[in-house]
């Protein structure tokens, strides 16, 4: 009995050391058992299985916005676009009658005055190409900049596209100009901070931040253009000015704002860079833009009030009015037709086809398929170069609450 219990005793303490041993040995190497167990083919089968890896975390977003405004605003410049304004005073008759039928008489000699209009522009060439907004230097007769390092130097007018409200300008008698950074269009997200840069209410350089409220927004049926919607805030005097994201990168141009007067708050809007950096090419080419034209205004698709979908959830584009004489009417287009396909391109909305028809070449032809009265058609129209300014339409949206900033 002594004898048994003495083997019992001695295996018990070399279990128990091998125990420890073993203890040791995956405190040292806590991988040993994972190991030996490949050696010799024990492997359980959910170690075939890779972990779950969690999300990379974001980028944390920065305490300051300073870098991104040094890097940007040296490219910034104040435009002061200066005319000549000549009045006649008029004399009004005091009967009512006589004034319906003849107005007033001219009082004295004519008077002019100088008239000097706020903006702001931003460079984009170390060559002194400069973009800003067309209606600041509507008309000048001399336009001046104002650099980020206080010089102030003349500018001439290259080219300007009433359709964009972009003009380019360059300057004449400075060097060693900052360039701007463009922004990749595709990288550009609704949620992202944008920094808008100009000289608001003539207080000089100015930077306020928001976010990208709304990408791809028309203002108008009848434009092919688009805009980025912003809550940064932007006032008279921004127009032309950058609109940066948080790496000082010009994401688009600063041009519209919805006022006050329609009970609206930060509500603004800028050309985005890919459609500036498309009239800047060809202002300087050719000092106009070039667009492809069909003569029709479009709406969205009519939804069935009992439907349930909101106003815009049909697919394709309603003609809304047929300009006499253009192609679209020649080639049989209707208002209420519902157009469905622009050449090889599907239609998603009235902007997705105005986008389309602004990139056709003038002098071509493009099949245009849809329904009439549910009832499919197909037509080749020609495609005409698209007018500067077209006339009044009724499907053009009321832009009477638009302050152009």
């Amino acid at each position: 009995m002594k004898h048994a219990a003495g083997i019992v005793a001695f295996v018990a303490r070399f279990v128990i050391l091998g125990l420890a041993i073993a203890f040791v040995i995956s405190l040292i190497w806590p991988s040993v058992g994972d190991h030996l167990r490949t050696r010799f083919g024990l492997q359980h089968e959910h170690a075939s299985v890779p972990a779950e890896t969690s999300p990379a975390p974001s980028q944390p977003a920065p305490f300051s916005y300073a870098d991104a405004v040094a890097k940007a605003a040296p490219s910034v410049v104040n435009i002061y676009a200066n005319k000549v304004v000549t009045e006649q005073a008029i004399r009004m008759f005091t009967d009512p009658m006589m004034q319906q039928l003849f107005g007033g008489t001219p009082v004295g000699p004519a008077q002019t005055r100088r008239e000097q209009n706020l903006g702001s522009g931003v460079i984009v060439s170390a060559d002194g190409y400069v973009l800003t907004n067309n209606h600041v230097i509507a008309n000048a007769d001399d336009i001046q900049v104002l650099l980020y390092d206080g010089r102030v130097a003349k500018a001439k007018l290259v080219g300007a596209d009433e359709e964009t409200d972009l003009a380019v300008l360059k300057i004449v008698d400075a060097g060693n100009l900052p360039v701007i950074q463009m922004a990749d269009p595709k990288k550009l997200r609704v949620g992202d901070v944008v920094l808008a840069i100009g000289n608001p209410l003539n207080l000089n350089q100015t930077v306020t931040m928001g976010i990208i409220s709304a990408i791809g927004r028309q203002l108008n049926n009848s434009s092919p253009e688009d805009f980025i919607q912003t809550d940064a805030a932007i006032n008279l005097g921004n127009s032309g000015g950058a609109l940066v994201n948080s790496n000082g990168d010009l994401v688009g141009i600063n041009t519209l704002l919805i006022g006050k007067a329609a009970n609206a708050e930060g509500i603004g809007f800028a050309i985005p860079v890919d459609t500036a950096t498309n009239v800047l090419r060809q202002l300087i080419a050719t000092s106009h833009v070039i667009r492809g034209w069909l003569g029709a205004n479009y709406g969205f698709v009519p939804v069935a009030a009992d439907s349930g979908l909101p106003a815009a959830a049909a697919r394709g584009a309603q003609v809304t009015d047929v300009y006499a004489g253009g192609p679209a009417a020649a080639a049989g287009i209707q208002p209420h037709d519902i157009l469905l396909r622009l050449g090889d391109d599907d239609i998603r909305d009235p902007a997705d086809l105005s986008r389309h028809e602004a990139v056709l070449k003038p002098g071509g032809k493009v099949e245009l398929s849809g329904l009439r009265n549910g009832v499919p058609f197909h037509v080749m129209v020609n495609v005409i170069q698209r007018p500067p300014r077209l006339p009044a339409s009724n499907s053009q949206g009321n832009t009477g609450s638009f302050i152009e900033g």
